[in-house]
């Protein structure tokens, strides 16, 4: 595998990064996941742009432009003959010292992994997964906001072993209100009465990608789609539930907490969703070879 580091492409056992980086330190950088389908990658320029926000609200400067680093990532993948998977793309502080000031770090590291993913296992697709509502609460705002995709993950990482331990792979994080927020690493979607609910990014949720897309196709679609302050009632009582994630795509939520959701499968909505985003991600993409 060829990983792109310090400008330039090498082999994955060259790819070392310094134990005085303060993204290893101290969590200090930013990352976005990204998908490959059909020689395409998907949503290239929302993804970098959505990096480069991000970096901006914690005061890191990217030595390098958009472009330049949107055509790394397509070099990555050519190099790994990479047309269908994941890209992993982080920009950290850099080199600095053992104390905290970022200031210090002279030199921002970038690199770029192409590779495979499998978040869920296939089965779940078809027959729907279990959440738990966890008692870890989803960073406030005003602390590390969670719109920043920061290598700052210990949040989602304490959710996720909550999860594991109740025996199911994804969660509930409540906000500091108790209003729902998101799902460790996905976006949360419930649907009543044939309306798509969905947590405002201020209650704590990740602007996610694939959470704009879908809500794009929904409405394309013909469905009314809200943003909308949602209690734990509202995911009990749903007629259907599904999340939303750059690796997951739409997948349904059949079981929260033990109360069954709708008819206990993935539901008529959930799953027309699915049908359309795989035909969407044809179509949306930057190709990794020119033509």
């Amino acid at each position: 595998m060829k990983i792109f580091l310090g400008g330039k492409l090498v082999d994955e056992a060259d790819a070392k990064v310094s134990v005085f980086d303060h993204g290893l330190l101290y969590g200090d950088g930013v990352f976005e996941g990204i998908r490959a389908y059909h020689g395409k990658v998907f949503l290239l320029e929302a993804h970098v742009k959505r990096l480069y926000e991000s970096a901006k609200a914690i005061a890191l400067e990217i030595p390098m432009s958009q472009q330049e680093m949107a055509d790394a990532v397509r070099e990555t993948c050519r190099a790994n003959d990479l047309s269908e998977g994941y890209i992993r793309l982080v920009v950290t502080r850099g080199v600095g010292t053992l104390g905290l000031n970022p200031y210090l770090c002279k030199k921002p590291e970038i690199f770029i992994i192409a590779a495979k993913i499998q978040l869920y296992p296939q089965e779940l697709y078809e027959t729907g997964m279990k959440v738990v509502t966890v008692g870890t609460v989803r960073n406030h705002p005003e602390a590390i906001n969670p719109r920043i995709k920061s290598l700052n993950y210990l949040n989602n990482v304490m959710a996720k072993i909550e999860a594991i331990n109740s025996g199911v792979l994804e969660c509930i994080m409540l906000n500091g209100q108790g209003q729902v927020a998101e799902a460790s690493g996905d976006n949360i979607f419930v649907v009543k009465d044939g309306v798509l609910r969905t947590p405002p990014v201020w209650c704590g949720a990740l602007d996610g990608l694939t959470r704009r897309a879908v809500m794009e196709i929904a409405e394309d679609a013909g469905y009314t789609v809200k943003e909308d302050v949602l209690q734990r009632y509202d995911l009990f009582t749903a007629d259907e539930m599904f999340l939303t994630g750059t690796a997951a795509e739409v997948i349904a939520v059949t079981e929260v907490d033990r109360r069954t959701i709708g008819e206990g499968t993935p539901g008529k909505v959930t799953l027309d969703l699915q049908a359309r985003f795989k035909e969407y991600v044809k179509e949306n993409g930057v190709p990794i070879i020119d033509a």
